[in-house]
């Protein structure tokens, strides 16, 4: 589905990714982990192009995407929810989520229902701005435009970071439900490891922008967690 074969990634002159290789496989649910600072955004923007420059191989579903522009990357099947989650602030619900859908490689332009299913708030805040939204809330207006893209892959990095803890509840669930009853690959940048390992099948720390680690969920030890992400 995604492959990445030593892949290198740099803002200006900094070395920031490091001969980085992974597989992501169709329905899999992978973890990226490790301390701040260590790439794994880094990882997400090269992915999607949007670093200064990249070298070496980055495929999905064996087409080489690494000559791609990022909405090129979009169309091709790649949804993604950055840090921060880059709502517009003076657009309304309806104009981000309305943005998802000039992705959609099938040519819909319509905001699909199932949205509100996954996110009700979202529909009865359609006329709000973005920026009136509270962090929960834009986060959640930020996923729900990526799946309008109609995606093969969901990249999110972060999504639950600084949210009230019922809101993250709710982005967790919906997570775990597109993964598993509806199928959908996600790459999911988190620091909040329980949730990695109930969500996930695999999972790759990183280091230094090098990959430290990496396999199936239960291998996930408290060894490794101890040594490449506390503090």
């Amino acid at each position: 589905m995604l492959e990445m074969k030593n892949v290198n990634a740099y803002y200006g002159n900094s070395h920031s990714l490091q001969d980085v290789s992974m597989r992501v496989e169709t329905g899999d649910f992978v973890s990226v982990l490790g301390r701040n600072g260590v790439g794994k955004t880094t990882l997400m923007r090269t992915i999607m192009g949007l670093m200064d420059r990249s070298s070496g191989s980055i495929t999905l579903d064996d087409m080489e995407i690494n000559n791609k522009r990022p909405d090129e990357r979009a169309i091709a099947g790649i949804g993604y929810v950055p840090q921060g989650r880059g709502i517009l602030p003076k657009f309304t619900v309806r104009e981000n989520l309305k943005l998802g859908t000039f992705a959609n490689n099938a040519g819909h332009t319509d905001i699909n229902e199932w949205i509100f299913e996954l996110f009700p708030i979202l529909k009865e805040f359609l006329d709000r701005e973005g920026g009136n939204l509270s962090g929960g809330q834009q986060q959640q207006l930020a996923i729900g435009r990526a799946l309008l893209t109609n995606p093969k892959i969901i990249l999110l990095d972060e999504p639950t970071e600084g949210i009230q803890p019922n809101i993250v509840e709710q982005i967790e669930k919906v997570l775990i439900d597109l993964n598993e009853k509806h199928g959908m690959t996600v790459v999911l940048v988190e620091q909040n490891v329980e949730f990695a390992r109930r969500a996930s099948q695999h999972f790759v720390v990183l280091d230094r922008g090098s990959v430290a680690a990496n396999g199936s969920v239960e291998e996930l030890t408290e060894e490794l967690v101890h040594q490449h992400m506390t503090v």
